[in-house]
């Protein structure tokens, strides 16, 4: 699932843009709290998406008669697109304006919303979202870059705070208000809640909106190809992992479409670095990865996010399918996670501060080691003791990481690449899920494969926490 109020560094990319006030840019009061607001709505609806959609996924399998795999690609046709197009949707803002495609961004996700609600059957359904996902990518980096470009710098701090509340609110409620509408009126009235918002954003901007200022500057469309290219084959290939048909856990294997999917994205992935290497406007500069700590801060994201996406892609079964709980009290679980998540965060940032982001990282990502192990072994117990109490330590431990990894990643940079480094991260975390849900997919056709998934899950953030301890530096200084 595409747990968009989790975008490591989204802060970063609002504090990266140019002072409006020293280009002598800066709109009255109201012409900028107007903005904020089309900005919140416009995030708020792609956060309502994703954590609502969540507890829907089995009655969505249910009404379709589908397969895990089909439920799958409805997650990882978005996610895909998202993680494909969200560098290449920051590169479009700047070059037709932040508030112009912010606008284009708005009105396609509302329209596919529609048709996603509309869709009979289940390919229709997959397009539809990956189309969605397109809209996403262009959304959400205008939205967060036209605070940037609105906001003097003195001033970004409330605004930033006022976009990170309404995140989280808007993600806290996401899961229940999800598994409530999903109760009384079907998964199709979750896509319904998007074109409303859509339209109030667009009719802000029309109204508030300030003067674009276009950098003509060209993007990398065939690195964007390749790119996406390449996920959508691996997610393919990993796909396909599970027992063979008859089978118990013995006679698990990995098929040659596996094999001949993965090995071709890995070929694809290694043309898109020599492309990157070749062009004169490569997508993801060859000097970024050359500074071991950002690389490393990238690594690290990938494995604590795809262990993050695992969970998310197979709790709604657990409590739905083993546990027999109703939607609305399946999303009720989602909240001590996101409650955690929006109201520590903060709190988290300043120990960071204090204490350093490599000690807060590391404990943070062996915190999220100690829960996903804890949904394993607690899982014979309560609700509350099997469920809500290790998600609630889940969302402490990713308080733990957000603010502390935003500072890390903007401060491993030059300060000219600080939006880029933040555009690379949330790409990371983007692609993370959609490795995450792929291989979340793949353990859930096994017997035992919720056991496997979070025991993988556990692995991948323990090793997460080693990577940011051997490749961060202790006295590395904040400018986020």
């Amino acid at each position: 699932m595409a747990q968009s109020h989790l975008e490591p560094c989204s802060r970063g990319l609002i504090n990266a843009e140019p002072c409006p006030e020293e280009l002598g840019r800066v709109g009255p009061l109201l012409q900028r709290r107007l903005v904020l607001a089309a900005c919140v709505l416009a995030s708020s609806m792609v956060f309502i998406d994703g954590s609502a959609l969540t507890v829907a996924l089995p009655a969505l399998r249910d009404d379709f008669a589908a397969s895990l795999a089909t439920v799958q690609w409805v997650v990882n046709s978005y996610v895909l697109a998202l993680a494909a197009f969200v560098l290449i949707g920051g590169a479009l803002a700047d070059v037709y304006g932040k508030a112009r495609m912010l606008m284009t961004g708005c009105a396609l996700f509302g329209v596919m919303s529609a048709l996603c609600a509309l869709a009979g059957e289940p390919l229709l359904l997959i397009v539809a979202r990956f189309f969605q996902g397109a809209a996403a990518a262009i959304v959400a980096p205008a939205s967060l870059a036209l605070i940037g470009a609105t906001y003097p710098k003195k001033d970004r701090g409330k605004a930033i705070g006022v976009w990170a509340s309404a995140s989280a609110l808007t993600t806290a409620g996401g899961p229940i208000l999800g598994g409530w509408v999903t109760e009384v009126f079907g998964w199709p009235a979750i896509f319904w809640l998007n074109p409303p918002l859509a339209a109030a954003a667009i009719g802000l901007l029309l109204y508030a909106r300030p003067k674009d200022a276009p950098d003509q500057r060209p993007f990398d469309i065939p690195g964007a190809f390749l790119l996406a290219l390449a996920l959508g084959v691996i997610a393919w290939g990993l796909s396909a992992i599970g027992p063979t048909e008859g089978s118990d856990m013995a006679g698990i294997s990995i098929s040659t479409q596996t094999i001949i999917a993965v090995v071709f994205g890995i070929a694809l992935i290694a043309g898109y670095v020599v492309w990157e290497r070749r062009t004169a406007h490569p997508m993801t500069p060859p000097r970024l990865f050359s500074n071991s700590s950002f690389t490393g801060l990238n690594l690290a994201t990938f494995m604590i996010y795809a262990a993050l996406s695992v969970m998310f892609f197979l709790m709604p079964f657990e409590l739905i399918d083993r546990r027999g709980l109703s939607a609305t009290v399946a999303g009720m679980a989602f909240l001590p996670f996101s409650l955690s998540v929006g109201f520590l965060s903060t709190v988290a940032g300043g120990l960071g501060d204090r204490y350093g982001a490599k000690a807060m990282l590391s404990l943070g990502a062996l915190l999220s080691a100690g829960a996903y192990l804890l949904l394993i072994f607690l899982r014979p117990f309560s609700f509350g003791l099997g469920i809500i109490f290790p998600m609630a330590l889940l969302g402490v431990a990713f308080a733990a990481m957000i603010g502390p990894l935003t500072s890390a990643v903007i401060s491993s940079v030059d300060e000219k690449d600080e939006g880029l480094a933040s555009g690379v991260n949330n790409a990371a975390s983007r692609i993370a899920q959609l490795i995450g849900v792929a291989l979340a997919a793949g353990f859930a056709a096994m017997v035992g494969g919720y056991m496997i998934a979070f025991w993988v899950a556990a692995a991948l953030s323990a090793a997460g926490a080693v990577i940011v301890w051997r490749v961060m530096p202790s006295g590395l200084v904040s400018r986020a």
